[in-house]
């Protein structure tokens, strides 16, 4: 079978790296060109240096039209822009990474419907696709602690969060809290209750539960490692742990990558994997659900390379069977 071609817009940050790894060692697609006009004609080896060895491949300021997926690696809002200026085969299938087409409001683009490619969530939906709005990496991790509550029509409190996201989640351009003195050692917070992503947590839970309207509190941390998000949230849980296993466990007894653990679970069985790892604790009339992705694979690139494998009917996994970096 003739491998379906892959073009890469906005290929030298790290959500594009690790897409470039991934597609590299898929074995039905290959990547066509990657897109950088600031990087043109050198090397993706040259930028992306654990790829050393591994790839001849040049970036590029030309594109090819008519590539079978179109993966955007822009920064927020420049996606619509890059889309209005450049024409693709209407066979194109375009995922895109950033936030310009996540919210109900911003879903129809010139002609085209982003679906919200979250699987656990619209996985029928991605499989008949042709343009998939890729879900944040924080909102990855909150959703699928709150979908199984959600669904239930179990969420009639305020929920509370608190995550903490390491450096590569701030993207690769420095900045005073991106800088290495500046995150050794050291722990904050930003965007207290105001972050971007609670717009399409918000519609999430709200399209699974119309009754919805309590607050919910995000406070997203830095943390003073690379990569990964630990996110943790309570709310008020009538039922029993075992009523919440359950729910969880039905819930998601389908999914190719998210997982409840009846132990305490930590970054390290996920980081460099495509996988969501839940653990639940209940304490007096509160639920607490842990949550940990990694906020570049499953928080970004692997969910968009699994939304890629739906979209064109491959195997869910495919590219995805990644050993986390334990030791």
């Amino acid at each position: 079978m003739k491998k379906k071609t892959i073009g890469i817009i906005g290929g030298a940050g790290y959500t594009a790296g690790e897409l470039i790894r991934l597609l590299m060692h898929h074995s039905k697609v290959e990547i066509d060109f990657i897109y950088s006009t600031t990087n043109a004609g050198n090397k993706v080896s040259k930028i992306h240096q654990d790829l050393l060895g591994s790839t001849d491949l040049n970036f590029t300021s030309e594109i090819n039209p008519e590539v079978d997926v179109l993966f955007l690696c822009l920064g927020h809002g420049n996606s619509k822009a890059f889309l209005e200026k450049n024409s693709f085969s209407e066979t194109t299938k375009i995922i895109d990474l950033s936030n310009d087409f996540r919210l109900t409001k911003d879903e129809i683009f010139n002609g085209k419907t982003f679906i919200y490619g979250l699987p656990e969530l619209h996985k029928e939906a991605i499989k008949k696709a042709n343009y998939i709005a890729n879900p944040g990496c924080f909102a990855t991790a909150i959703q699928l602690a709150l979908l199984p509550l959600a669904k239930a029509d179990l969420l009639h409190d305020d929920i509370h969060i608190n995550a903490v996201t390491g450096a590569t989640g701030a993207g690769t351009s420095l900045s005073e809290t991106t800088h290495f003195t500046y995150r050794d050692n050291n722990f904050s917070h930003y965007k207290a209750f105001s972050h971007q992503h609670l717009g399409e947590i918000n519609q999430t839970v709200n399209q699974l539960q119309s009754s919805f309207n309590s607050e919910i509190n995000f406070m997203p941390n830095r943390g003073n490692f690379s990569r990964g998000i630990f996110a943790t949230l309570y709310t008020k849980f009538r039922g029993s742990i075992d009523d919440a296993k359950t729910l969880f466990n039905d819930f998601y007894k389908g999914a190719a990558f998210t997982f409840v653990s009846d132990e305490d679970i930590h970054l390290k069985q996920v980081v460099n994997t495509n996988k969501c790892l839940l653990h639940l604790h209940r304490h007096n009339n509160k639920l607490l659900v842990t949550s940990i992705i990694d906020n570049l694979l499953k928080g970004a690139s692997g969910q968009a390379i699994q939304n890629m494998n739906l979209m064109l009917g491959y195997e869910e996994t495919e590219g995805l069977n990644l050993k986390a970096n334990y030791f």
